[in-house]
């Protein structure tokens, strides 16, 4: 059986090594459409941008892997085309059959016309590339469009490099949509307390670059004069190939809870999957948790197994001295109740997120035992004596 892989990231790495795993001694080809064998991406805002961490650091599989496991590996040659009735994927100089696809092409950053046609200097965070150029800039002045993940890990980094940072935020907290009210403000202090300007509630009104200084104008009237412009405005599946192809696609491939898409031969995992989850309904997930895990479990289906993906989504990110790890899922319907205990201004506790008397979600701040309690508790009932239950669980911040 041929099994081919379109994405060179995380979730492709992921399910080329699951299946060699589970014994499928066929043809596997990964398409990678980078001049990059697959790497993790979390690095790219974190660990390689900071500088505790080497661009060899970011690889999922060391460089002989792939021809020790009998994995065609193919680099920077995107796939252009898949033709579902005579089962091919279709690169510029050749055609690769398949007999099951996985496509695990990731998402793309959202672009922000506005600042590309400004002529100033404006940047983007998602490739290893981007990463190693930003990095050289650290220590100039950059404005910061988004206060979302990549934004204030992105603006951390800049401040240990030493360099100045504005952060622009049309919300009136960053995370918001995550965090909600009571937690946000966490965050935007955290910031605060490190140098950064944070602007929030306000939005780019307009950007001009001319005789060499780029001048921003914001909502609320001021101008600033960055060196350097980064959108992080979030991202978008790259489903394009399989909405050409003809597939189910809707702001991502629908796949079904087993990740299966509306052609039975073809899978999705990661960032480009809208997965129907047994439990959280239609969602998509742009988390290296995901990646790994659904890349392996899209290998374990592509060889038949039916079991669905029921997974919770988890996250983490590192800014300044917080980590964070974060786990579950609140829908569109928000939460009824959050619990939290520690204390939020030490920026050391745990919460639970409850709705309809259920834990939807969970997360900690620099309390590092209480990941595995918080993993327990999300997805259960929560009663009145479970919250009590689950407060005593939760170990206590030291």
């Amino acid at each position: 059986m041929n099994i081919v892989i379109i994405g060179g990231g995380l979730a492709g790495a992921s399910a080329a090594e699951e299946l060699r795993t589970q014994g499928h001694d066929g043809n596997i080809t990964l398409i990678a459409a980078e001049p990059h064998r697959p790497y993790e991406r979390p690095p790219l805002s974190k660990g390689l941008l900071l500088g505790d961490a080497g661009p060899d650091s970011v690889y999922v599989h060391a460089s002989g892997w792939y021809a020790e496991h009998h994995v065609e590996l193919i680099t920077g040659s995107p796939a252009t085309g898949i033709d579902l009735a005579a089962g091919q994927v279709i690169l510029e100089d050749r055609t690769i059959p398949f007999d099951r696809l996985l496509l695990a092409t990731g998402s793309t950053p959202r672009h922000l016309a506005m600042a590309e046609q400004s002529g100033a200097d404006v940047r983007y965070l998602r490739t290893l590339d981007d990463s190693l150029a930003l990095k050289a800039r650290l220590a100039d002045h950059l404005l910061i469009i988004g206060a979302g993940w990549i934004g204030l890990e992105v603006a951390s980094a800049v401040r240990k490099a030493g360099g100045a940072v504005t952060v622009v935020e049309s919300a009136l907290l960053p995370l918001a949509a995550v965090l909600g009210p009571e937690l946000a403000p966490v965050f935007a202090e955290l910031h605060r307390s490190h140098g950064v300007d944070l602007r929030l509630g306000t939005s780019l009104e307009s950007l001009t670059h001319e005789a060499g200084c780029t001048t921003a104008r914001l909502g609320d009237g001021d101008t600033v004069t960055p060196d350097l412009v980064l959108v992080g405005i979030g991202a978008e599946a790259d489903d394009s190939l399989a909405a050409e192809a003809g597939l189910a696609v809707d702001h991502g491939v629908l796949v079904d809870a087993g990740l299966r898409s509306s052609d039975p031969r073809v899978f999705a995992a990661g960032d480009v999957a809208r997965h129907d989850h047994p439990v959280h309904g239609r969602i998509r997930v742009e988390h290296w948790d995901s990646a790994i895990h659904q890349g392996r479990h899209a290998a374990r289906a592509m060889l038949g197994s039916e079991e669905p993906y029921t997974r919770e989504p988890y996250f983490f990110t590192d800014q300044y001295d917080l980590g964070m790890e974060y786990v579950g899922h609140v829908g569109a319907d928000g939460y009824d109740e959050l619990v939290i205990r520690g204390d939020l201004p030490s920026r050391v506790f745990s919460a639970l997120w409850i709705k309809d008397d259920r834990v939807v979600a969970g997360m900690h701040c620099n309390d590092w035992d209480a990941i595995d309690p918080i993993r327990s508790w999300v997805g259960r009932g929560a009663t009145d004596a479970a919250r009590n239950k689950a407060s005593k669980l939760m170990p206590a911040p030291a």
